[in-house]
């Protein structure tokens, strides 16, 4: 008599070998869950270019505009707002006062605030994929957020029902966690899922992002780079990511990573 070997199929092969013993998955939401980091980006643009027209650094080499693709990665992604402000203008060369941080940090809210609702946001498909496919296959989901608009951005992109605890930065400044580079906001959401970082998956577009869910001791800390740049890339695994994908639908079965 010949024995069929064949494993049977489970919900958990509708994903990729690497998420098929992770316990619950925490992600980032600007950049990668919505495409509201261009938002954010345009936001920062402005509210930094009127500033540093105003204050131009001392150090020739340190002037020119904010760039939305590079300075946005290296010092503004993944932080609260405060934290974003501080840090790229302490990369010109400025050591500003706490109301001056704030003062940028506010014309920023408002001019993203304006640009949210004149405009909106909109899933990434790949990412709604794999969040489905781990639904179906019982895995825990959480979404995470140094934004206080993370719950109004994922409600405009109908997907705030796909996930079961959002963690952002109302609720960060509450408990007051600290910021990225950071873990608090991860190891909170994996907290409120019931399962431990050690079992549990990150999934971060930024350095800081990505820095966090290493000093987090998460099982695996999956970076997003969307535009395929290598030195993002690099940056990204140089700083904690274990693997880099381009979109996360390269997660569910059939992608690239194994």
């Amino acid at each position: 008599m010949t024995v069929d070997r064949r494993r049977t199929p489970t919900s958990r092969d509708l994903l990729a070998p690497v998420l098929r013993d992770v316990g619950a998955v925490v992600f980032d939401t600007d950049g990668v869950i919505t495409d509201s980091a261009r938002v954010h980006a345009a936001a920062w643009k402005t509210a930094f270019d009127a500033f540093l027209r105003e204050h131009p650094p001392e150090d020739p080499s340190l002037r020119g505009p904010f760039d939305i693709r590079d300075d946005y990665l290296r010092h503004v992604d993944g932080r609260s707002r405060l934290d974003g402000a501080a840090a790229f203008l302490a990369s010109r060369g400025i050591e500003p006062s706490p109301r001056t941080v704030r003062a940028v940090a506010d014309d920023k809210e408002q001019l993203f605030t304006e640009r949210l609702r004149r405009h909106g946001v909109d899933a990434y498909p790949g990412t709604v994929r794999l969040v489905r496919a781990l639904r179906r296959a019982g895995v825990p989901r959480a979404a995470a957020s140094a934004s206080r608009h993370a719950g109004e951005l994922l409600a405009r992109a109908g997907v705030l029902d796909l996930f079961d605890v959002l963690v952002d930065g109302g609720e960060a400044a509450r408990l007051g966690l600290p910021g990225k580079p950071r873990p608090d906001l991860f190891l909170e959401a994996v907290r409120r899922l019931g399962v431990p970082a050690g079992r549990a998956a990150v999934v971060e577009d930024a350095v800081a992002g990505v820095e966090a869910g290493r000093l987090g001791g998460f099982a695996l800390v999956v970076g997003v780079d969307r535009e395929a740049q290598r030195d993002t890339s690099e940056r990204l695994l140089r700083h904690g990511a274990d693997i880099v994908v381009r979109d996360l639908g390269e997660l569910c079965a059939g992608g690239t990573p194994n």
